[in-house]
């Protein structure tokens, strides 16, 4: 990985920002060797792909591909519902570089990103004794979500100044902690994932906590898409209209702020 400095520079955001993602991608065994003293690497296994076109695969893994293909279209609807928007930014990452490259160029992109508020309990991630870690825990999960989304915003609305195409990226806030993860691309595919809940430890703020929290990078991804299945193209319809639904009724404008 390029250094941290090198990092806060090509995005425009400031050290402790780099510094905080690089942690979190060390936390979902994306990166290993997170320190101030020397560049990142990457895991080992982060390529590692399953069998079989068919096969679920990690989120890592299968939807970076996935958000690839949806960019080739004139306009790239991509919505999404999920605890801190980790995976969409990383898989983001390979779309945007094709662009840069020269090798597609769609004329509108359309980004929608449903997230948990910060105002309300999270169900996870949480500590495993509850009290008064609670506040660390859950602030250390608001700085995560606030920080991924304004990489994700950011590098999004970039492509209007570099290239002209015509960006939205709009978020808002659930008011409930969301059990899976859902992305819609181009309204023809739908992917979806089970949060898988297991119990870690992790120092925050200098204190060793014990949680309950997921890697949502590695939940299985389940693919859908509209075509002659009858049950993938009515999965894919159904779970737009409850985007939708939630979208237009119970969430609320989400600021990426702490």
């Amino acid at each position: 990985m390029p250094t941290q400095a090198r990092l806060a520079d090509e995005f425009g955001v400031e050290r402790g920002a780099v510094r905080q993602a690089l942690r979190i991608l060390q936390s979902e065994h994306l990166l290993s060797n997170v320190s101030k003293g020397s560049p990142a690497t990457v895991a080992p296994d982060v390529g590692k792909v399953l069998p079989g076109p068919e096969t679920p695969q990690p989120t890592m893994v299968a939807l970076a591909p996935r958000i690839a293909d949806a960019f080739t279209a004139p306009h790239v609807e991509i919505d999404a519902l999920c605890l801190k928007a980790v995976s969409l930014t990383l898989a983001m990452s390979e779309p945007l570089r094709l662009i840069h490259e020269g090798r597609m160029k769609p004329a509108k992109v359309d980004v929608r990103v449903l997230l948990p508020s910060r105002d309300i309990d999270l169900a996870f991630p949480v500590p495993v004794d509850g009290g008064s870690d609670d506040d660390l825990v859950h602030e250390r999960w608001l700085a995560q979500r606030n920080s991924q989304g304004q990489v994700l915003r950011h590098n999004l609305l970039a492509l209007r100044a570099s290239h002209g195409i015509d960006v939205h990226v709009t978020f808002r806030a659930l008011p409930f902690t969301p059990p899976v993860k859902l992305y819609l691309l181009n309204g023809e595919e739908a992917l979806f994932a089970y949060y898988t809940l297991t119990r870690r430890g992790e120092e925050i703020d200098h204190e060793y906590l014990e949680m309950y929290d997921t890697e949502g990078t590695q939940s299985m991804l389940f693919p859908f898409e509209q075509g002659p299945a009858l049950r993938d193209t009515t999965f894919v319809e159904q779970s737009h209209l409850w985007f939708n639904a939630l979208w237009e009724t119970i969430s609320l404008e989400l600021e990426l702020t702490n």
